[in-house]
């Protein structure tokens, strides 16, 4: 599922891509992809503007002109294209909107979904997502009563969207590793050392993964040679008996709350 890097990429660009251009034709392939009729929606988002794409957690929201919203949730599988038609991957499409001969192309929506919301709305459904960890008013201090709060392992409280957003299964076992911590480790045991450390983790992985372009393989276009660039550069996740790039030891595998949980057993305590 892609994560807060991923969207990042995706909104960072797509805003050179999109924003001031018309909607010039809509297509729904997936009707369940959508929150309303295929002509309701059509009349709500064609021949209008896309003023501004921002991201919030692991959202992507395209602001129209005519003041509603798409939030964007690409869940499990989803990802997008965008290109010309005899660009386009051989793939089922279930949205897709044209900006004259370019078209943006929402694949993978089988769980994820593009709805229309007015801002009333929007407000409504993102109003239980925690803060933003890379905002510069997320500071440690909030951070550290945050984890105050909390009690579970330290990977399942990274991975609650209303505790901090944007970290999913990826990027936990990322962020732990660097911060040498194991994520079976109960939160509320932590040292304030230790929530510094993993205040400072949390940050630099994720900076470090938007500026590599995340870890999908999928090419947002013809020509994309940034977006999956820190697949190459994972320290622990999906690197089972592989040695730890910090101490050698190889990489253990388990599984948590369903998740697939990859961490070094050496220099993680």
């Amino acid at each position: 599922m892609p994560e807060l890097p991923e969207m990042e990429n995706y909104r960072a660009l797509l805003d050179e891509r999109i924003v001031g251009h018309e909607i010039s034709d809509v297509i729904i392939g997936r009707e369940k992809s959508i929150n309303m009729k295929p002509d309701e929606f059509a009349r709500i988002t064609r021949q209008h503007k896309i003023v501004n794409v921002e991201r919030r957690a692991k959202y992507l929201i395209f602001h129209l002109e005519n003041g509603y919203q798409l939030l964007l949730h690409l869940m499990l599988g989803g990802w997008m294209f965008y290109g010309k038609e005899s660009e386009k991957p051989k793939r089922t499409v279930q949205v897709q909107l044209s900006f004259g001969e370019n078209n943006l192309y929402f694949i993978g929506l089988r769980l994820g979904y593009l709805h229309v919301h007015t801002r009333e709305t929007l407000h409504k459904e993102l109003m239980s997502l925690g803060p933003e960890p890379l905002d510069k008013t997320f500071t440690v201090d909030i951070f550290m009563q945050i984890i105050a709060k909390h009690k579970g392992a330290l990977k399942t409280t990274l991975l609650k969207q209303d505790v901090i957003v944007g970290i999913g299964n990826r990027y936990s076992d990322e962020i732990l590793w660097q911060a040498k911590l194991l994520p079976h480790k109960k939160a509320s045991t932590l040292a304030e050392t230790e929530i510094r450390q993993l205040f400072s983790s949390i940050q630099d992985i994720l900076r470090q993964a938007i500026a590599s372009g995340g870890y999908m393989e999928n090419r947002l276009f013809i020509g994309d040679s940034h977006t999956g660039g820190y697949a190459k550069m994972m320290y622990v996740h999906d690197r089972e008996g592989e040695p730890c790039k910090r101490c050698g030891h190889p990489i253990t595998k388990t599984e948590m709350s369903s998740h697939a949980t990859f961490y070094c057993g050496e220099c993680q305590v």
